[in-house]
């Protein structure tokens, strides 16, 4: 291996060759201010645009100073990064980046968590020269089911565009225009809606400043919630409780599945359930489904179609309707935990409680801004009552808890309440890549194999690889399964299936880097992989302490099935528990946010 040794402020260092100036500062202590660059090395990805300049430095013998996140280091060089050159350079090129930022930080949604907020800080602006005479530039606010585009403060960092395009491969947004009329946008400067956007969020996640940030229902579910007349239950996914934590300064993997049941109480609602018990529901779904799929295909069934794709992501499941418009029989028509849960709660428990369905109102606290969309589509309603009103991020959650100035670190832990909210280890593994197939593998091979499975953990399909694959043996009949977190990975594996390449019985696919955990909706962790990694680590840790961890041992889901559904894959629970899919390929299916 190659290396280059390099001075910088006077410290001398030895780095790989190909080694940026900015990283080899900083394995030296040495941290210089960026807002363009974005290293993400757990899912590949690095742009290095040098478009803001805020991390010049200056080189020995170089007239001009030098973008650090993308000039490499080369033998002998000679480093200052904090000379008064390099010093005021900065300084005058964020004050020129203010002078065309708007300035109503105290009611911006992403004020005390921006990047530039920050960075005045840091760099002690406190006035832009010349601003009284600069004209700003405008563009009209974009307003999608899941995600506000507000380009005034758009920077030009460009770290969404390398989000969308380079990991997720979905090709919404993109620069356009030249000079003062330049932009990030989707082609043709159409709105969201009108693109190939699946809503995962992954640009909200990465942007430094409150040009994406996602539509907040917080204001509808605080009337909800004040309303009299109307019967407020809330359910929570299962990577909510691995992440809400560190919004109160807690360590990222510290599970709070008890203080968050305690929080929603204190909030007001009047049930508060966890969409884990729809986890458990959607494997009873989907594993029958997939079970009936493989007995065919193995009684030569040619009109068969495998794999069979797991349903439970909206994000993935907008991205293959756009892409992959061939395969719309493919992928399993279970919907998702979130839009079962909420089916299940306006029949079944609805009528337990004895409460019309109109007056009864569903919130969901979910990592993903794909699931505001998700709740908005027009077939998971009944006549226009939606089976999910609102749907809230764990940000959104978070600034709501704080804003009821509850102590959430002092709460005590509470359970959920019951029936929909008890649940197995299954369940609750469906926050990380790979726990959905394997949820539904402990099932699926008790229920194939007629025989009980004694080891339930199925490591082989762990881990934080963007595509994998794993072949399970029931008892004597290999399963192949593919896995793939990031929409870019779930291309490269599609792409192999749609060419023959590659054969599996079933496939999971999550949008997001190392699924729910990192969702677009979760506490920003800055591309920190060990975040990710405590966050996964939390939920299987969960899911190891759980008295039962099959979901067909569930006893409230055997409950369910005895006195309303009947049997997995009946006509009341295809009717309730089942969706179909659409060719947008072509045209959007367009829901207003109104």
């Amino acid at each position: 291996m190659e290396t280059i040794k390099l001075t910088i402020d006077n410290c001398q260092i030895e780095v790989e060759k190909g080694t940026t100036i900015y990283k080899a500062a900083k394995k030296i202590g040495i941290d210089i201010p960026v807002l363009c660059y974005m290293n993400l090395e757990h899912l590949n990805i690095e742009n290095k645009p040098a478009g803001c300049r805020i991390c010049v430095v200056e080189v020995e013998g170089r007239k001009n100073l030098a973008p650090s996140c993308s000039t490499e280091c080369l033998n002998g060089m000679v480093v200052k990064t904090n000379t008064m050159r390099v010093l005021n350079a900065r300084k005058t090129v964020l004050e020129l980046i203010l002078s065309d930022h708007p300035k109503d930080c105290l009611t911006c949604p992403k004020s005390g968590r921006c990047d530039l907020q920050d960075m005045a800080v840091r760099l002690g602006v406190r006035q832009i020269p010349g601003q009284e005479f600069a004209e700003m530039s405008t563009y009209k606010v974009d307003f999608s089911p899941s995600i506000i585009r507000d380009m005034d403060k758009c920077i030009m960092c460009r770290r969404c565009e390398t989000m969308c395009n380079d990991f997720q491969t979905v090709g919404a947004l993109g620069a356009i225009n030249r000079g003062f009329m330049s932009v990030v946008a989707p082609a043709f400067e159409q709105d969201l809606q009108k693109s190939p956007c699946t809503y995962c969020g992954q640009c909200v996640a990465v942007c430094p400043t409150g040009a994406l940030t996602e539509v907040d229902h917080t204001p509808k579910v605080v009337r909800e919630l004040a309303n009299p007349k109307k019967t407020v239950i809330v359910q929570t996914a299962p990577a909510v409780r691995a992440a809400l934590g560190e919004e109160f300064g807690m360590e990222a993997g510290t599970l709070v599945t008890g203080k968050l049941a305690a929080a929603l109480r204190r909030l007001g609602f009047d049930y508060v359930f966890d969409t884990d018990f729809a986890a458990d529901l959607t494997i009873m779904e989907e594993g029958t489904e997939l079970l009936g799929r493989i007995s065919k295909f193995m009684e030569g069934d040619k009109n068969v179609k495998l794999p069979i794709l797991t349903s439970c992501c909206p994000g993935w499941v907008n991205f293959f309707e756009t892409n992959y418009p061939d395969m719309l029989n493919v992928p399993s028509t279970a919907r998702s935990p979130q839009q079962m849960f909420g089916a299940i709660a306006k029949t079944y428990f609805a009528n337990k409680i004895g409460v019309k369905r109109e007056d009864l109102v569903v919130v969901s606290i979910m990592p993903c801004l794909a699931k505001k969309y998700e709740c908005q589509r027009e077939e998971f309603s009944v006549n226009g009552n939606p089976d999910v009103d609102y749907a809230l991020s764990t940000r959104e959650l978070a600034h709501l808890i704080k804003e009821a100035n509850i102590n959430f670190n002092d709460l005590p832990d509470e359970d959920f309440d019951h029936p929909l909210g008890e649940s197995t280890g299954a369940a609750v593994i469906f926050g990380a890549t790979g726990g959905v197939i394997e949820a539904a593998t402990r099932t699926a091979y008790e229920v194939f194999t007629k025989k009980t499975l004694e080891k339930v953990d199925f490591h082989q399909l762990r881990g934080m690889d963007g595509i994998r694959s794993a072949t399970v043996d029931f008892n004597g009949t290999p399963i192949r399964i593919g896995i793939a977190h990031g929409l870019g990975n779930a291309r490269k594996l599609l792409d192999r299936i749609r060419s023959g390449e590659e054969q599996y019985h079933a496939i999971e696919v999550m949008a997001c880097p190392g699924g729910c955990i990192g969702g677009g909706g979760q506490p920003l962790h800055h591309g920190d992989a060990s975040v990710l990694t405590a966050r996964t680590m939390a939920i299987y840790r969960e899911d190891a302490n759980k008295p039962i961890r099959k979901s067909h041992e569930n006893p409230y889901i055997t409950a369910l099935y005895n006195e309303f559904l009947g049997h997995p894959m009946s006509e009341k629970a295809h009717h309730l528990l089942h969706t179909h899919y659409f060719d947008k390929s072509q045209s959007e299916i367009i829901i207003t946010n109104e």
